[in-house]
């Protein structure tokens, strides 16, 4: 069932309110943006992938936030996080990406443990050459677990826009079709990993990887699902 759009509008604004600002105004920074508005963080790692690349995609898909939600966004910047800064937890949402290895210390793995479990989540996108790595040290977070593909019914597909096949596909990559994966915690969807499909470099400025118009706007569109789903979830 697709959740009617002004609904979701509505919900999610008071839903910030409470969770952000215990139902007091909220106080702006000086360029206007609330100091409690919804912001992403890239997650930083070892291992010798590039976690940085595109740091124009999380500015972009606030920008799209912005233009077609009610949601209050930061979009002034790129934000980066490392596991083991207590700023981690002033992220409800923080992206991992890139392209080869990723390695987490044991520390590091009992941190990112916590966030989930105090109600923080991952969003991790293979960029084409992570999968091998992160399904090895995403094991080591959730040892009781393994990864579950959502169903194309799961409310993370209709959630704001309607995607009734699941996720879009945005790049190539080996040309298999994308999944979408989660872990979950107590039953709420604390990490949701996209493979062989790249959503977030559907964010990126277009010359980044000149994505046609249409596939941009999908990536957009379900990256949108997948915050509004956490944020209502």
């Amino acid at each position: 069932m697709i959740v009617n759009t002004a609904k979701i509008s509505v919900l999610i604004s008071v839903l910030l309110i409470l969770i952000f600002t215990d139902g007091k105004p909220q106080q702006q920074s000086e360029k206007g943006t609330s100091i409690n508005a919804f912001k992403i963080a890239r997650l930083k790692y070892s291992g010798g992938g590039d976690w940085y690349n595109d740091p124009s995609a999380e500015v972009n898909m606030m920008d799209y936030l912005n233009k077609n939600t009610v949601i209050d966004v930061d979009q002034s910047k790129f934000y980066s996080v490392d596991i083991t800064s207590d700023e981690i937890y002033d992220y409800p949402f923080i992206l991992i990406t890139g392209h080869g290895n990723i390695s987490f210390t044991d520390s590091e793995v009992k941190r990112l443990r916590a966030y989930l479990e105090r109600g923080g989540f991952l969003y991790a996108d293979d960029d084409y050459g992570m999968d091998k790595a992160f399904r090895r040290e995403i094991k080591k977070v959730f040892p009781e677990q393994e990864m579950a593909e959502l169903p194309f019914n799961h409310k993370i597909y209709n959630s704001h826009f309607n995607f009734p096949n699941g996720l879009p596909k945005i790049h190539e990559h080996d040309g298999k079709p994308p999944q979408g994966f989660g872990c979950f915690l107590n039953g709420r969807l604390c990490m949701y990993y996209t493979y062989e499909t790249n959503i977030s470099d559907g964010w990126a400025d277009p010359r980044e990887h000149e994505d046609p118009p249409e596939k941009r706007e999908e990536a957009f569109k379900m990256g949108t699902n997948i915050i509004v789903y956490i944020l209502m979830n």
